[in-house]
């Protein structure tokens, strides 16, 4: 049950973070909600990660593509009008 309610649209789950004392304190002196700094800024850095390890898992591939492209050429390059 706590899996499908955690799935809902607004939902968010509690979390403990530690935090240096002058992070926290110049936040809350700026009035920065740390919740929402948290989780936008984590998204970013799992965006981030979830591209890091799809390049890498898919380096061979890419680098073989490159490799034919580079001798063969693209395959609609005589398609190409600019």
């Amino acid at each position: 049950m706590v899996d499908t309610i955690a799935k809902r649209p607004g939902h968010k789950r509690s979390a403990n973070i530690s935090l240096s004392p002058d992070v926290y304190d110049g936040a809350k002196r700026l009035g920065i909600n740390l919740s929402q700094t948290c989780d936008r800024l984590l998204r970013q850095v799992i965006r981030d990660e979830e591209a890091r390890r799809w390049s890498a898992d898919n380096a061979a591939f890419i680098d073989a593509y490159n490799k034919v492209s580079e001798a063969e050429g693209l395959p609609l390059d005589h398609w190409r009008s600019f």
